[in-house]
């Protein structure tokens, strides 16, 4: 009796020993699923975005998520080999939904784009601060805690750049009825106001009009930018808005 007692005691003592690893396996398993498909966003959204950004600060992001995501999907591909875990080639589907959108879209994706990276990067940051505290494989636990400071780092960047877009939307926007819409022109223009273009920005952006040789850029006190360029051959008045509307033949 007390031989079958004491194997029965062992034999559930084995099946404890053989369950563990199996649960910690399914652990890991889970977070390299998750962290793969959010690094494979990561990376190939910045890609998308690279070509259709205009924010300059935003082209600049997007490079460096491309290049800190890519470091980090090689850590974790290589991590997962040696630790027998699978590595999923593709994102997920919300990701692809978000991957197909952001290619689809026409028109600037700039501010589209970075709500994206602030969603994911909110999400990666919960992620890997979860099993940086509580993971089961030590390899994995390292990779999540050296990580977390680079993906907070990107979330200060990210609310920096969209502060600075808000600022940069606020500087052209205005009350009046008189605000340009595209592809048409302002019969009010050039309207007065805080006019944030530098000389070298006021000039690229009446060039971009179709005028060259501008010259003798100044701003008045209308925060109107003045000067002379020439079209079609000719030489003319010139001035630019703060709404950056260009406006030929007037002094």
């Amino acid at each position: 009796m007390k031989n079958r007692l004491l194997l029965a005691a062992l034999g559930a003592a084995t099946a404890i020993t053989f369950s563990v690893p199996a649960f910690a396996a399914d652990k890991a398993q889970d977070f390299v699923d998750k962290a793969a498909a959010g690094g494979v966003f990561e990376v190939q959204s910045s890609k998308i975005a690279e070509s259709k950004v205009q924010d300059k600060d935003v082209k600049d992001f997007a490079q460096k998520m491309i290049h800190d995501h890519g470091a980090a999907n090689a850590k974790l591909e290589n991590i997962a080999g040696e630790q027998k875990l699978t590595v999923p080639p593709e994102t997920d589907a919300k990701h692809k939904s978000d991957l197909d959108a952001l290619q689809a879209a026409n028109d600037s994706v700039d501010k589209s784009y970075m709500q994206m990276q602030r969603d994911a990067h909110a999400d990666a940051v919960k992620l890997f601060e979860s099993y940086a505290a509580e993971g089961d494989n030590a390899q994995l636990k390292t990779f999540a805690q050296e990580t977390v400071p680079t993906l907070k780092m990107h979330q200060e960047m990210i609310e920096k750049i969209a502060s600075g877009m808000d600022d940069k939307t606020a500087a052209t926007s205005s009350t009046t009825p008189a605000v340009a819409t595209k592809g048409t022109a302002n019969p009010a223009a050039p309207v007065p106001g805080a006019n944030s273009f530098t000389e070298n920005q006021a000039k690229g952006r009446i060039q971009d009009a179709g005028f060259s040789e501008v010259s003798a850029l100044t701003k008045d006190d209308q925060g109107i930018w003045r000067g002379q360029a020439t079209k079609d051959g000719k030489k003319t008045p010139i001035a630019l808005d703060y709404q950056g509307n260009v406006v030929a033949g007037t002094n």
